[in-house]
C-alpha cells in the first residue's frame, strides 16, 4: 500500500508533494482547518486561487493513542461533527482540486514508536481517510488525495535548520540540496502567507516574484508554493498577488 503523501520539513520549509501531474506549470497549496474565522472549506476551493487544499491538523496519533482530528472551532470530532464536510471536500474534488489531511503541526501529541507502530498508523489513514472503509471515517465518506506530513516536533533538528533559512541564497542552497536528495516528483516551497501568520519566514510578494521564483522554477521538480493559512491569505491577499508568477 503506497500512501500518495506529501512532507512538510518542519514549519515554513520545502515541502514535498508526491501528487505529480504532467505540467510543470506551479500550483498554489494552502493550509485550512486552524482559524474558524477563514470561512468553509468549499469557499476556500471556491477562489479559484488553490490547486491543493490541506486540511489541518491530525494532531494526535502514534504509539498507541487513539488518533483524533483537530479542526479548530470548523467541527467537533468528538461528536462526529466533522464528517459533513465530505460535501466540501468533494465539491472541491470536482472543481479539480486535491484535498490532502495533514499529520502533525505545532501543537499535539504523535510520534512513531517502531516499524510496526507506523504500520498501524498507516492502515488506520487508508482506511479513514483514503480509499479504505471504516465505519468511522471522521470526515466522513469522502475519499481524500493524499497525506501531507507537516512534522514540528521531533529529534529532526537539522529539518529546523533548513527552516529557518531567511536569506535568498540560503534558500537557493536548501532548495538544491533537496532537489537533489529527495527522491519526490514534485517540491513545493512552503512559506506563511502574511508576516502575522508566523514569527519569521515570510518573504514579500515582490521579492517571491522576482528573486526567489526565478530561481527555483527552471527545477523539474517544481511544483509550486504552499501557504499557511487560507485565513491568513484571505487577509493578505498574498495568492492573488503571486498567482501569475507561480
Amino acid at each position: 500500500m503506497v500512501l500518495k503523501s506529501a512532507i512538510s520539513i518542519t514549519f515554513f520549509s520545502l515541502v514535498l508533494l508526491a501528487l505529480a501531474n504532467g505540467s510543470n506549470a506551479g500550483k498554489i497549496a494552502i493550509y485550512w482547518g486552524q482559524n474558524g474565522n477563514e470561512g468553509t472549506l468549499a469557499e476556500a476551493c471556491a477562489t479559484g486561487n488553490y490547486d491543493y487544499v490541506i486540511i489541518a491538523f491530525l494532531p494526535t496519533f502514534g504509539n498507541g493513542q487513539t488518533p483524533m482530528i483537530n479542526l479548530a472551532g470548523h467541527c467537533d470530532p468528538y461528536s462526529n461533527g466533522c464528517t459533513g464536510l465530505s460535501s466540501d471536500i468533494e465539491s472541491c474534488q470536482a472543481k479539480g482540486i486535491k484535498v490532502l489531511l495533514s499529520l502533525g503541526g505545532g501543537a499535539g501529541s504523535y510520534s512513531i514508536a517502531s516499524t510496526q507502530d507506523a504500520s498501524h498508523v498507516a492502515t488506520y489513514l487508508w482506511n479513514n481517510f483514503l480509499g479504505g472503509h471504516s465505519t468511522s471515517r471522521p470526515l466522513g465518506p469522502a475519499i481524500l488525495d493524499g497525506i501531507d506530513f507537516n512534522i514540528e516536533g521531533g529529534s529532526n533538528q537539522h529539518w529546523g535548520d533548513l527552516a529557518s533559512a531567511g536569506e535568498i541564497s540560503n534558500l537557493e542552497d536548501a532548495w538544491k540540496q533537496w532537489i537533489s536528495s529527495i527522491p519526490a516528483n514534485k517540491i513545493f516551497l512552503g512559506l506563511p502567507a502574511s508576516p502575522e501568520a508566523a514569527s519569521s519566514g515570510f518573504i514579500p510578494a515582490a521579492d517571491l516574484t522576482s528573486n526567489v521564483l526565478p530561481a527555483i522554477k527552471n527545477s523539474a521538480k517544481y511544483g509550486g508554493v504552499m501557504l499557511w493559512s487560507r485565513y491568513y491569505d484571505a487577509q493578505s491577499g498574498y495568492s492573488s498577488s503571486i498567482k501569475s508568477h507561480v
